[in-house]
């Protein structure tokens, strides 16, 4: 068989992409008015992240060693690579672990340091090796080795998610009074995210954000991937100002970020994840 690779539903890998490169989801959680709601299982209304008692949760080592447990036997020993979000962001990278040394050296988990298509640029990276017949440890590397190459930044347009939140991290000092900000943020190298620049209207966000992506290609290859929340034609946009100003880039996509992360970041958010090896 082959090495097989497994992710979370943070990555925001389309379901063609999962198939294609048979990567294995396990699923994080959408608490709502006493329901448990499995974020890419079940239905999940889009403007989630605008309603009253919202939270999440990471998957349970449980729920991971169990689709871990069929990788490992799908992979006919060869062993399983699992790429999930930030430690710094979740509690299911712990759970990995605890689930993985559950089942042996046979599954190695690696910490994305990153979240939406942070997780799934490394989670290709993985699964593009375990696909060319790569060993295990292989595999691990060439996974932790596409960790490096990612740069994620988001805009935000209210501050009211963020404070329920708890993520916001060496932020969270001014959130209590900026209530006219529009802040620029990023996930640091240890997966944390914090302020980047405070700016007073989303257009100037937009800008920064702009600047902060064109100083982080450079002028190399890279592939790109805009999100956002509930703002699509906020995301078009962005795009455009992106293709105009990078015409190196090699691929740019546009999708939701998720109720997951949705709901930490509220409606309008724009996020974008560059992926630029060195």
């Amino acid at each position: 068989m082959a090495v097989v690779v497994v992710t979370d539903s943070s990555a925001r890998l389309s379901p063609a992409v999962l198939q294609q490169w048979d990567i294995r989801v396990v699923p994080l959680h959408v608490l709502h008015d006493g329901a448990d709601l499995l974020d890419g299982v079940d239905p999940i209304p889009d403007d989630i992240q605008d309603r009253s008692h919202v939270s999440t949760a990471g998957a349970a080592p449980a729920e991971l060693a169990d689709v871990y447990r069929q990788a490992l036997a799908d992979s006919n020993g060869d062993g399983v690579v699992a790429v999930h979000l930030s430690a710094a962001l979740s509690s299911t990278f712990s759970s990995a672990m605890t689930a993985a040394r559950e089942l042996g050296s046979g599954v190695r988990v690696v910490n994305s340091r990153s979240a939406a298509m942070g997780v799934g640029y490394v989670t290709l990276s993985a699964a593009r090796a375990a696909a060319d017949g790569e060993d295990l440890d292989a595999v691990e590397t060439q996974a932790r080795g596409a960790v490096g190459a990612q740069h994620a930044f988001i805009a935000v347009h209210r501050l009211d998610n963020l404070r329920r939140s708890g993520r916001i991290g060496t932020a969270a000092s001014w959130l209590g009074t900026a209530l006219s900000l529009k802040p620029l943020l990023r996930l640091d190298v240890d997966g944390r995210l914090v302020l980047d620049q405070r700016v007073r209207t989303v257009a100037k966000a937009h800008a920064a954000m702009i600047d902060r992506v064109v100083a982080a290609v450079g002028d190399r290859p890279a592939v790109l991937t805009v999100h956002h929340v509930g703002n699509r034609d906020g995301a078009d946009e962005f795009v455009a100002v992106l293709k105009s100003v990078l015409p190196q880039i090699d691929s740019l996509t546009v999708t939701d970020m998720g109720p997951v992360l949705g709901v930490h970041v509220g409606s309008g958010a724009i996020g974008v994840v560059v992926h630029a090896p060195r």
